[in-house]
């Protein structure tokens, strides 16, 4: 059997901790899920769950998904038109995003002279900054 990466390991143990088994659906979905480094839906989810050959239902996957959220694992947003997608976040470094009005292209930048000035301004009205999200909306150089 091929061991399994690090991140799927502290999934497991995430869902031993909670009290949860470690179901043969539920690792097929955290596999695929740490196998992709794309923002993702639900149903790219399931797609990519379907080309590996393996079924998995709807719920489980939402479910799935919703506690690897509560672990930190993966981070959900709404870019567009209220769609919601994921993020895998686990090992992956603090960046921002940039979207696209026109086609929902999504590129992911880091800049630290930015988080420097959130910083400074948090530091400003007396916050400590915990975590942040920050998405510029715009449109990108294919559409225009």
């Amino acid at each position: 059997m091929v061991a399994m990466s690090e991140g799927v390991d502290r999934v497991i143990q995430f869902l031993r901790s909670q009290g949860l088994r470690s179901t043969d659906a539920r690792r097929k979905i955290v596999e695929v899920v740490f196998d992709t480094d794309d923002h993702f839906t639900v149903d790219d989810l399931i797609d990519r769950i379907r080309e590996r050959g393996h079924r998995v239902s709807r719920a489980s996957v939402y479910r799935t998904l919703a506690l690897l959220c509560e672990g930190s694992f993966v981070e959900s947003r709404e870019f567009h038109s209220g769609q919601l997608m994921y993020e895998r976040m686990d090992g992956a470094h603090h960046h921002d995003h940039l979207i696209c009005d026109e086609c929902a292209k999504i590129v992911e930048f880091e800049n630290d002279e930015i988080e420097d000035l959130q910083e400074a301004e948090a530091k400003k009205h007396g916050f400590v900054l915990l975590r942040h999200s920050l998405r510029l909306y715009g449109v990108c150089s294919d559409c225009r």
